[in-house]
C-alpha cells in the first residue's frame, strides 16, 4: 500500500539485522523470541514478545538475537508521513519512546465490545501514524469504514474479513491492507478473542469509524466533513 510497507522480519539465532530508516518513520512488534535493539547513537533496549519499537526518520539500527529460537517482529514503514491536522502540534517538542511493553499499556474502548491498546502515536513521538492492538471478539461488527489507510497483522485467532462483496479467511500470521474509506467488517469466527496488531496513517483513533451512510459509529467519533 502506498504510504505503509508492512513485513515480517525473521533474524536467525546468534545473528544480527542491518537496518536504517531512511526517510520514512519505522514501527516494529517483537512476535517472538528475545534479542537487543542497537541504535548507531550507542542505546541499547531489550526485546521480548509483545513489545513495540518506534524509530524516526534518519535512524540506523540492528536488531540482536543472541538466543536459540528465532526473533520475529512485524515491520511497518510508514513512508511520506501523512500528518494529521493538529498532530504536528501534538508531538511539538515530544521525546521519541523507542520501545513500550503492550501489557504496560491501558486498554481503551472501541466499537462492539472491541478495546484496543495504543503502543505508539503522537503522544509517544510518532508524528505520522498510530500503531495498536485490537482485541476483537467472537460479536460481529456491523459494516463501517475509516478515514486513515491502514495494514493489519493478525496475532491471534481466525475469523473473515469482509469487504466489496468478498469474503477471505483469515487466521495467524494474516495480513490485510485496507485503504481509506473502504466499507468492510473484521469478523472473529473463533471462539476466542482475535488479536490484530495494526498501523494507519494519519495518526488519530482505532475507535473513529463511520457506518456506510456517513454517521459516526462510536460516541465521540468527530463528523465527516467531506463525502463520503
Amino acid at each position: 500500500m502506498e504510504g505503509l510497507e508492512q513485513t515480517v522480519l525473521a533474524c536467525a539465532p546468534r545473528t544480527r539485522t542491518a537496518r536504517a530508516t531512511g526517510d520514512a518513520e519505522e514501527v516494529l512488534f517483537v512476535l517472538a523470541g528475545h534479542g537487543e535493539l542497537r541504535l548507531a547513537t550507542g542505546e541499547r533496549y531489550a526485546l521480548e514478545p509483545e513489545t513495540g519499537v518506534n524509530l524516526g526518520p534518519g535512524q540506523e539500527y540492528e536488531l540482536h538475537n543472541e538466543g536459540s529460537d528465532p526473533m520475529l517482529t512485524v515491520c511497518v514503514r510508514v513512508r511520506a508521513p501523512a500528518i494529521r491536522e493538529g498532530a504536528i502540534r501534538e508531538g511539538e517538542g515530544t521525546d521519541r519512546t523507542v520501545v513500550r511493553r503492550l501489557a504496560d499499556q491501558e486498554a481503551q474502548s472501541a466499537t462492539s465490545d472491541r478495546t484496543y491498546r495504543i503502543v505508539a502515536d503522537p503522544s509517544t513521538g510518532l508524528r505520522s501514524a498510530t500503531h495498536f492492538v485490537g482485541y476483537i471478539p467472537t460479536e460481529r461488527a456491523p459494516e463501517h469504514f475509516h478515514t486513515y489507510d491502514e495494514v493489519i497483522y493478525v496475532l491471534e485467532g481466525e475469523g473473515a474479513f469482509h469487504a466489496g462483496g468478498e469474503h477471505t479467511r483469515i487466521t495467524e500470521g494474516s495480513t490485510i491492507e485496507l485503504p481509506a474509506r473502504t466499507v468492510h467488517c473484521l469478523e472473529n469466527t473463533g471462539r476466542d478473542v482475535m488479536r490484530v496488531v495494526a498501523v494507519f496513517r494519519p495518526a488519530g483513533s482505532p475507535a473513529a469509524a463511520y457506518y456506510p451512510d456517513g454517521r459516526p459509529a462510536y460516541p465521540g467519533t468527530p463528523q465527516l466533513t467531506t463525502p463520503n
